[in-house]
C-alpha cells in the first residue's frame, strides 16, 4: 500500500524491491532496496520526487546509519541543504552527544556531532525502514537536544506490525510503502 510520500514514490520502490525469504533468519521476509539503488534512473527519480515533496520545508536532512545515509546525501544535494549523520556509537569523532535505546535483547546507542545541527533549523530524519522505531526515536531526541525541530520522519518501507510509529508520538511520519 502506498502512503504519505505518494503513489509514484511507492511505485518506484515496489518495482525495484527484492524480497528474500528467511533472511536474516528463518521466518523473516527481508525487503531489499539494493535493486532500487542500483537502478540509476529509478533512484534519481526517487530522490527528485522526495526533493519536490520536502522543498522549502526543511533546512537539513538527518540520515540514519547506514542506509539512511544513502538517501540523505543525494536528497540534501538536490535541495541544496546540509546533511547530518546520525551514527551508531563510537563511529564519530568527538565531541558527540548520544541517546541509548532498547533493542529486542539489549541496548544500542545513536550519536551525532551537535555542531552539525544548527539551532532552530527544520530537520527531516530519513531512513530506509521503520521497524520498531527505536533508531528513529533516538534520532529525534538527538536533534531536539540540539534545539532543532524535527519536521518529519520519512522512510521508504514501514513494517506496520512492529508498531514503530508508537515510539514517535506527535511527529509526522511519512512512509512510501507499508507492509
Amino acid at each position: 500500500m502506498s502512503t504519505e510520500l505518494g503513489d509514484r514514490v511507492g511505485d518506484l520502490i515496489r518495482d525495484n524491491l527484492r524480497e528474500i525469504p528467511d533472511f536474516p533468519e528463518p521466518g523473516v521476509l527481508f525487503r531489499d532496496i539494493t535493486p532500487l539503488l542500483a537502478n540509476g534512473t529509478a533512484f534519481s527519480e526517487l530522490i527528485e520526487s522526495l526533493a519536490q515533496h520536502y522543498r522549502g520545508r526543511v533546512d537539513a536532512i538527518a540520515g540514519l546509519e547506514s542506509r539512511g545515509f544513502i538517501l540523505a546525501a543525494p536528497l540534501a544535494t538536490a535541495l541544496g541543504i546540509g546533511m547530518i549523520t546520525v551514527r551508531k556509537a563510537g563511529k564519530l569523532p568527538g565531541p558527540v552527544i548520544g541517546v541509548d535505546y532498547e533493542l529486542e535483547y539489549g541496548q544500542a546507542r545513536m550519536e551525532l556531532r551537535p555542531d552539525s545541527v544548527e539551532k532552530g533549523s527544520r530537520v527531516l530524519i530519513i531512513d530506509d525502514v521503520l521497524a520498531t522505531g527505536g533508531t528513529a526515536a533516538a534520532a529525534v531526541k538527538l536533534i531536539e537536544q540540539c534545539e532543532a525541530e524535527v519536521v518529519a520522519v520519512a522512510v521508504l518501507l514501514e513494517l506496520e506490525a512492529l508498531q514503530g510509529r508508537t515510539k514517535l508520538p506527535g511527529l509526522v511520519v511519512e512512509s512510501a510503502l507499508v507492509f
